[in-house]
């Protein structure tokens, strides 16, 4: 029913900045919460950002502040604005969607931090 893409991840310098984008593909979800969420190595996954179809937005606290959750509902597609990026943003970040209550999710992409 819907498929997930995201990209933009890749090999950042702590400090810097990163675009991610996730089009979500099959129908026109622009009333779906979406969201980003994040598996680093050796832990579990973790909420990161959530936007409804309205564009209200909810971040965890470690992320307030540096990162920025949006999206175009014409186009389907959630982005993620992180700055200021640390050694600990360094994951596979993933994005999904609430279709009325079952999760779907993208295939994730990786974001590396280096110092």
């Amino acid at each position: 029913q819907v498929q997930l893409v995201e990209s933009g991840g890749g090999l950042v310098q702590a400090g810097g900045s990163l675009n991610l984008s996730c089009a979500a593909a099959g129908s026109d979800f622009s009333i779906n919460p979406m969201g980003w969420y994040r598996q680093a190595p050796g832990k579990q996954r973790e909420l990161v950002a959530t936007i409804s179809g309205g564009g209200r937005t909810n971040y965890a606290d470690s992320v307030k502040g540096r990162f920025t959750i949006s999206r175009d509902n014409t186009k389907n597609t959630v982005y993620l604005q992180m700055n200021s990026l640390k050694s600990e943003d360094t994951a596979v970040y993933y994005c999904n969607i609430n279709l009325w209550g079952a999760i779907y999710w993208g295939k994730g992409t990786l974001v590396t931090i280096s110092s």
